[in-house]
């Protein structure tokens, strides 16, 4: 019989793979592939992501990531982008091509509406564009409209960027440098090397259940848009741990995996926006009390994100900076007093020397 883990449980494993319980010993490239990757529509996102779980990341060393083009930031789990190690990119990318393709057909405007063009020519002519240069979706639309005027240009370029696996370049990304409009280049010119043409599905099942599990099957699809997977979970489970959650789903897990006790302290901590921990699973509830609907404010990222407090999302942070003044506001949701108060405000301290380094005077306010 199956064991039965507990919504706390659970919790407590989540948060250790996710690398916040402790601040982890590790370098920012091994942190990134740790986690498959961090989601980074908000493009700095990622420098309070790994600060919150590293105990030595400096912006510097995610900035020469970059630019080394070690890490790049590509579109993949969801459709949506995210900051990966180059040789992640060229693993998982033929991996998640079916979602990109599925999103682009049925899931937005733009398929429909350039139904009989011929999609391949398309692509080859994107590729050669970008190629050519780094463009912008406008740069790239207005050089495809002139072999293509009948159609819409915005139209064009996201055809091309849904089925041509593109990078976003610098200085999109580098912490500090201007974020302007996202440039693209093709994902195999810019690493300098191919797509892994044999990539294993099961490696990618086993690494997620590494930093996300124990996970049911619809948190593997929910977190990387592929759908079908019990086809090949079921393979799987001989070598995977099973066990129940509260309500009588299945959970698969890795053997080796750790699962801290349930009464193992969780420490505050605060997450950017759009951060995957709260974003990959088919029930949030780990994390997530009451059901509450994910904020996912737009923004280059760096300035805003949730609370964890006791290892579950209960509020929002926020900086606002006024010339040489940053003010951190802290608004949990729930009433906060006590030792969970000056926690946060002592790491909420903590943030602000690494978000607003260059600020002169920097205060926290905590909404208790």
């Amino acid at each position: 019989m199956s064991d039965t883990i507990s919504i706390r449980a659970l919790n407590r494993a989540t948060l250790a793979r996710q690398l916040l319980l402790h601040r982890a010993d590790l370098s920012a490239i091994d942190a990134i592939e740790h986690l498959v990757g961090m989601q980074a529509q908000a493009p700095l996102a990622p420098y309070v992501g790994l600060w919150s779980r590293l105990g030595s990341f400096r912006h510097q060393e995610l900035a020469g990531l970059i630019t080394g083009r070690e890490v790049v930031r590509i579109h993949l789990m969801r459709t949506t982008v995210h900051l990966v190690s180059a040789r992640d990119a060229v693993r998982l990318g033929p991996l998640l091509r079916p979602v990109h393709e599925r999103a682009f057909a049925t899931g937005s405007p733009f398929g429909p509406r350039l139904a009989g063009l011929d999609l391949a020519e398309l692509v080859a002519e994107g590729q050669r564009q970008l190629a050519e240069q780094p463009r912008s979706r406008a740069e790239l639309g207005r050089a495809l409209a002139v072999r293509w005027p009948q159609h819409d240009p915005v139209d064009l370029a996201y055809a091309v960027s849904y089925l041509l696996p593109v990078v976003q370049v610098p200085p999109r990304g580098v912490w500090g440098q201007p974020q302007g409009s996202a440039r693209w280049a093709p994902a195999e010119t810019w690493l300098g090397r191919p797509f892994d043409p044999r990539p294993r599905i099961e490696e990618m099942i086993r690494r997620y259940l590494g930093a996300f599990g124990p996970a049911t099957v619809n948190d593997i699809q929910a977190w990387s848009g592929l759908t079908r997977l019990r086809e090949i979970t079921s393979v799987m489970a001989p070598r995977l741990r099973l066990a129940r959650d509260e309500s009588g789903a299945e959970l698969l897990d890795l053997p080796e995996a750790p699962r801290p006790d349930p009464d193992t302290p969780a420490p505050v901590r605060f997450l950017p926006e759009y951060d995957n921990l709260l974003l990959s699973y088919a029930d949030r509830g780990r994390v997530i009390p009451g059901g509450r609907p994910v904020p996912l404010p737009p923004g280059n990222g760096g300035r805003t994100g949730t609370v964890l407090i006791n290892g579950r999302w209960n509020g929002i942070w926020t900086i606002s900076r006024s010339g040489d003044t940053a003010v951190l506001r802290i608004e949990p949701h729930d009433p906060i007093t006590g030792q969970t108060a000056d926690a946060l405000e002592a790491e909420g301290a903590r943030l602000l020397s690494f978000a607003a380094a260059d600020a002169t005077v920097a205060t926290c306010e905590l909404r208790r």
